[in-house]
């Protein structure tokens, strides 16, 4: 029996991940290799849609790859590609384009706020819903790892899908989001979630010991816990939400506890998280620099 058709893209439009893709979305992504049909792809032509430098493209196409790959993605169980790779990503795309009006891409919510942001938006925002679809329908993907905030654009997915069936003949199945049990991991400086486009508000994934602990001793904590003595209410402490991430629940408790009757100050709080994120990274990391020393290797999964 066949099994079911997972498609999931990523930009690389950073320079390497941080702790909140890792927990938020990769591991999640991870852990479908082993129960469905994976293709993972760098998605590199949605990224020309956001300023870049086109000198550094194919040099972040392979850094993300190297991320994914150190992750724990298996390319003995899972297809690993860049889009730009396989043409027939764009010729899809144009005949999806064909079946849809301007009007219609107009009104998708992304373009809008976008156009709101900056006053005006170009083709390529307009039309990444219809690239996007063409993603997924190229590969007959039926589920896609992704949060409930693109639902609007596998709505989008599902409609074309119907009209290209209704035109051409049944050839597409109708795509729906997967959900993954991947949490949202909070800034270290702040409200909102860890982010590269805010400075001090993330752990990198190559951040070396010194400098995550160095991080996190400065991380935003419950603001009512002024003084070492004051009790604090977990709920309302970042850390308190990563450490949910990572330690299991016995220890929890006790750092909740310790919290809620300052039986344990912020500082070694942080330091416990701090060991414990080092601990769990360690691997990454030295896979990373192996993957780094081997390019050619990446290059030829990528093939």
């Amino acid at each position: 029996m066949s099994r079911e058709r997972v498609f999931s893209g990523v930009q690389p439009t950073g320079e390497g991940m941080h702790l909140g893709n890792y927990l938020g979305a990769v591991k999640g992504m991870l852990s479908l290799q082993d129960t469905y049909d994976c293709i993972f792809a760098v998605v590199d032509y949605h990224a020309l849609t956001v300023p870049y430098d086109p000198a550094q493209m194919p040099q972040r196409k392979l850094s993300i790859a190297m991320d994914y790959l150190a992750a724990g993605l298996d390319p003995e169980k899972v297809t690993l590609i860049v889009q730009s790779d396989v043409p027939e990503h764009l010729e899809l795309a144009w005949v999806l384009g064909c079946l849809t009006s301007v009007p219609r891409l107009e009104r998708m919510p992304t373009y809008q706020e976008k156009k709101r942001q900056s006053g005006s938006a170009g083709f390529g925002l307009l039309f990444y819903p219809v690239l996007m679809a063409a993603d997924i329908l190229i590969y007959k993907a039926t589920k896609v790892p992704v949060g409930k905030d693109q639902e609007v654009h596998l709505r989008f997915a599902r409609e074309l899908a119907r009209r290209f069936n209704g035109t051409f003949g049944e050839t597409f199945p109708e795509p729906y989001i997967h959900m993954t049990e991947a949490p949202m991991v909070p800034s270290l400086s702040g409200p909102g979630a860890m982010a590269k486009s805010v400075p001090g508000s993330y752990i990198g994934l190559d951040d070396p010991p010194d400098e995550i602990r160095h991080k996190l001793a400065k991380a935003y904590t419950d603001p009512a816990r002024k003084r070492r003595a004051d009790p604090g209410d977990p709920a309302n402490c970042n850390v308190y939400a990563i450490h949910e991430a990572y330690s299991q629940p016995p220890r929890l408790e006790e750092i909740a506890d310790g919290c809620r009757s300052a039986g344990i100050g912020c500082l070694g709080c942080k330091a416990m998280l701090a060991e414990e994120i080092i601990s769990d990274l360690q691997p990454f990391q030295e896979r990373r620099r192996e993957l780094d020393a081997r390019p050619g290797y990446v290059l030829d999964v990528l093939a």
